[in-house]
């Protein structure tokens, strides 16, 4: 096998990592136990073996250029491969650590996963997570990311999808709207109300809202769209609670409204439809420990059976 990397140019890459974790050449130095100007001079042979420019420069402040942004988040990864191939098999990693980066969903995100990690955090109190909130897909491998959750299969074959749960799906209303527009009785009344959709940001297509009709059949029914919100989903939820219209969301968003009848279910009898939530990783990708330690936490509080 080619040598293509030596000592030297190993430590260059882990001041590379610091200096873009910590924003400035100062503060990876006192994180290295090494100068300013070392860390300097280590990214200018980097950046000289490579003939690009990993850092915009000013005088008080140093951020990745987009080449810097790629080759900082495969050498990431890597640096953290390597560390956990040594822990393996030296035993020597009894806990998770690190910067852990996960892509989710904003309803999901706030309320099903963001109020989880405090009880992950006081179990790995080592691991660092950074959420990214929004419905657009990421690309692993360009932004750096360790896992994403998405309420659809992945086109991608070469991610893998595990299941966290079915969410279930509630038609609701604020007492108020109902009392201004009637109760409707049947699938056949929602053309004749408002009704709030959500529009998905990759295809731009309105969300058709799935019901019962018996217990074995589900079909999809396309409704007025008096509102529409795209790319933040908790938009529809706000729309429905200030009484603009119906709307079909998720339970868990609107529980503690139907618990305090603030909004009431609707159409009960074609109720019960789901939408699945799946944790997205790349198949080809070694997961550290704190990644596999963070799935198996999510899988254990969110789809425990």
């Amino acid at each position: 096998m080619k040598r293509n990397f030596h000592n030297v140019l190993l430590g260059s890459i882990e001041l590379f990592c610091l200096a873009a974790e910590h924003g400035n050449f100062t503060s990876a130095a006192n994180a290295a136990g090494v100068t300013p100007a070392a860390v300097s001079r280590s990214i200018l042979r980097l950046e000289e073996r490579l003939g690009v420019r990993l850092f915009v420069r000013t005088t008080r402040q140093i951020r990745l250029t987009s080449a810097g942004q790629i080759y900082f988040n495969q050498c990431r990864l890597a640096l953290d491969q390597l560390v956990d191939a040594e822990h393996e098999i030296t035993g020597g990693q009894s806990a998770p650590s690190g910067v852990l980066r996960i892509s989710m969903p904003t309803p999901y995100g706030h309320y099903r996963v963001l109020p989880l990690l405090p009880e992950f955090r006081a179990r790995y109190p080592e691991v660092q997570v950074e959420t990214h909130l929004s419905n657009r897909n990421i690309d692993f491998a360009d932004e750096g990311y360790d896992l994403a959750i998405r309420g659809r299969s992945p086109p991608d074959s070469t991610l893998i999808a595990r299941k966290l749960e079915d969410a279930e799906l509630v038609l609701v209303a604020t007492p108020a709207y109902l009392k201004r527009a009637g109760v409707p009785q049947t699938l056949e009344d929602l053309q004749q109300h408002d009704c709030i959709q959500f529009e998905l940001p990759s295809t731009g297509r309105k969300i058709a809202w799935p019901f019962h009709v018996n217990a074995q059949e589900i079909i999809e029914v396309v409704t007025p769209s008096s509102y529409c919100c795209s790319d933040d989903a908790l938009g529809i939820a706000t729309l429905a609670r200030n009484s603009a219209g119906l709307v079909q969301t998720y339970r868990f968003i609107v529980e503690q409204d139907l618990a305090r009848g603030d909004l009431v279910e609707l159409l009960p009898q074609h109720g019960g439809t789901s939408r699945p939530f799946l944790l997205l990783y790349p198949h080809a990708r070694h997961l550290s420990l704190r990644v596999r330690t963070f799935v198996d936490f999510l899988v254990e509080k969110l789809h425990p059976h």
